[in-house]
């Protein structure tokens, strides 16, 4: 019986479903080694820096289609203070891009006698293990630091979740859908490594006339030792009696390293859905595009996310009775205003239509509202 090598195994089911499983290309993909790639970083930084650094509110209807902000509700103080050691904007990146390197993002609720919300601490999400109970709920279990384990029932937690399969509640990991194309990156990354640190391309090579003797290609070798690594690069190569120095002309670019580089940004940013210029990449941007492409960034990368939070929050935040009168929502009017002249363009043709007053556009501008005074200076 063959034992050995595990190496046949290691692509097993328990890897698959934790998102740690080896490429075709070679490497383990995993959370933690795809965010060293700087295109995956980049793309989780945008959504989730973008997501929190947006303004959450919530409101109260208050009838005939009308809202007013309730920054004294309970629910208003847990979203800016979620917990003692995190401010609520912290807490809603760190929930974000555990959504997006893990597919799932958990939080548990810490209710008083009532059953209001007091606090919200965040899990780490491999840590937290989804149970269907012959109910046809869902249980969380949890292990905790020292080992210990926990149960806790879904309405003791907070879950946020990308796209899931049907019947589950479990969201999939785009480290795992796309593992093929991260595990490229790992590779272009490593090969870009190595080349780099045995003096960047092999520049030559040393040809003999003669058969050399085992003692001799081992005296060769150490020789060569001594000039690898980019300190060593330049150096002048002595070489003994009967051998000859030939040059090689491949470089970099001849491997297509650099293509393939390139074109691994961008398939990065289709699995995260950002345009290449978020993540610096401005091969195809310019002064005219740019613009657009960050209001696409609103419309098509971030919306998806936003309402997550605002859906989530209403569902397992809110009780029944309290979510036909409350909601949470996002302002991005701040992220979508796009230049100066497109602005005043914008308000201009708001105001003169009756959709806007004055004293809104200067609120979206952070200008104080329009006094008796300024009205009558106006013409």
């Amino acid at each position: 019986m063959n034992f050995w090598p595990f190496k046949e195994k290691r692509d097993s089911s328990f890897e698959r479903i934790m998102g740690v499983a080896p490429s075709v290309a070679g490497p383990h993909v995993d959370a933690k080694a795809a965010e060293g790639i700087s295109a995956v970083f980049g793309c989780v930084q945008a959504l989730a820096e973008s997501t929190a650094c947006l303004p959450l509110h919530v409101f109260h209807r208050i009838g005939g289609g009308e809202r007013e902000r309730a920054d004294a509700h309970s629910l208003a103080r847990v979203l800016r203070e979620p917990n003692s050691y995190q401010s609520g904007m912290a807490f809603r990146e760190a929930m974000t891009a555990a959504v997006l390197l893990h597919g799932n993002a958990y939080a548990k609720k810490d209710l008083d006698g009532a059953g209001e919300l007091r606090a919200l601490h965040p899990l780490h999400p491999q840590r937290v293990a989804v149970v269907r109970l012959p109910s046809g709920r869902h249980a969380f279990d949890v292990t905790h630091d020292g080992g210990q384990y926990e149960r806790l029932l879904e309405d003791e937690v907070f879950h946020l979740a990308d796209r899931t399969e049907a019947g589950s509640i479990v969201g999939k990991s785009r480290i795992a859908v796309a593992r093929e194309t991260l595990g490229l990156g790992l590779a272009l990354r490593e090969h870009g490594a190595n080349t780099f640190r045995n003096s960047a391309r092999p520049s030559g090579v040393i040809e003999s006339d003669t058969k050399l003797t085992s003692e001799q290609a081992q005296e060769v070798a150490n020789v060569i030792r001594k000039y690898e690594g980019t300190m060593n690069a330049g150096r002048p190569l002595i070489l003994g009696s009967g051998f000859k120095w030939k040059p090689l002309s491949m470089n970099l670019e001849d491997a297509q390293y650099i293509a393939a580089n390139q074109f691994n940004v961008e398939e990065i940013c289709r699995i995260f859905r950002v345009p290449p210029t978020i993540v610096s990449d401005l091969r195809h941007g310019n002064y005219s595009n740019t613009a657009e492409l960050g209001s696409q960034f609103v419309r098509y990368s971030l919306a998806r996310w936003i309402a997550m939070w605002e859906a989530e929050i209403s569902r397992s935040l809110l009780g029944p009775i309290a979510r036909q009168r409350y909601f949470a929502e996002h302002s991005v009017d701040g992220l979508l205003r796009g230049n100066p002249e497109a602005r005043a363009a914008y308000y201009e043709t708001m105001i003169r239509a009756g959709v806007m007053l004055p004293d809104e556009c200067r609120r979206l501008e952070n200008l104080p509202p329009l006094t008796d005074r300024d009205k009558s200076r106006q013409p």
